[in-house]
């Protein structure tokens, strides 16, 4: 009997070694599901952080927009501006029409891009003509203007839409509703045209439109000036200033143009009668 005891001893040893074998297998699998949560919970974050660029992305786009002004028709061929406006400014100033074709070719590639230039220093339609390119010129102030007209009617009606609704909100009478609309008529009607008289002159009819807001020259322009000949070079080379000073005077008493007497006079006298008409 005391022969079989180291047998037994080495039997006990072998079996306690396999449990603790057994035991570490068992142990080993429990750090792989705790490290699978970590990884399942550090996941999340990145595809929350993930989310948030589109998102500041889309808000920045919005603040940006594009305004195309109206076709400008000029001797040579028709023009039109688009303008890329950010936080009320403009950011950018491009022609998607300008004359094409023999000397107009190079002309426009010499012009629109000073024009371009002199839209985004500017900030307004009252820029300069460029050397050589009088039409052109012309044509870019008039139908940059109109895209200056749109992207401040565009601001002015999401601003009162704004406001109503603001108001709308703030009140829970019914009378709060009415005056939100009638704030927004109100803002319509600061901005008007009045058209002057026709002024007669040796070589043609001249007459004046202006565009008035809060009281002020916004715009200037003659709806009719002499035509045909020589009338064509000094209407296109006087009536850009005209217009030019008639806004800047705010008034009719403006300088004439050299070259261009009888044309200066008429657009004086229209000028003048409109503003009687407008009240100033």
């Amino acid at each position: 009997m005391r022969k079989s005891h180291p047998i037994r001893r080495v039997v006990l040893a072998g079996a306690a070694t396999v449990s603790g074998i057994v035991l570490l297998l068992s142990l080993k699998p429990a750090s792989g599901p705790a490290s699978a949560q970590a990884a399942g919970g550090a996941a999340p974050q990145q595809t929350a952080a993930a989310q948030e660029a589109p998102q500041g992305g889309s808000s920045r786009q919005a603040g940006t927009r594009t305004v195309t002004g109206d076709v400008a028709q000029t001797q040579y061929g028709n023009v039109q501006v688009r303008l890329t406006v950010s936080g009320g400014k403009i950011t950018k100033a491009e022609a998607v029409q300008a004359p094409k074709g023999g000397l107009s070719d190079q002309k426009t590639a010499i012009s629109v891009p000073k024009l371009n230039q002199e839209a985004v220093a500017a900030q307004s339609a009252q820029i300069d003509a460029v050397s050589g390119a009088t039409y052109t010129s012309g044509g870019y102030r008039k139908s940059l203007q109109s895209a200056l007209d749109k992207a401040k009617a565009t601001s002015a009606g999401s601003g009162s839409s704004g406001s109503a609704g603001g108001k709308a909100s703030s009140g829970s009478s019914g009378s709060s509703g009415s005056s939100g609309s009638s704030g927004s008529s109100g803002s319509s009607a600061q901005a008007r045209t009045v058209t002057g008289n026709v002024a007669q002159t040796q070589y043609g009819n001249v007459q004046v439109r202006l565009t008035l807001s809060g009281g002020k020259i916004t715009k200037a322009e003659a709806v009719q000036a002499p035509k045909g000949g020589l009338s064509d070079q000094k209407t296109a080379i006087s009536v850009p200033k005209l217009n030019q000073e008639a806004v800047s005077a705010q008034s009719a008493n403006i300088d004439a143009v050299s070259g261009a007497t009888y044309t200066s006079t008429g657009y004086k006298q229209s000028l003048q009668s409109a503003l009687d008409k407008a009240g100033g």
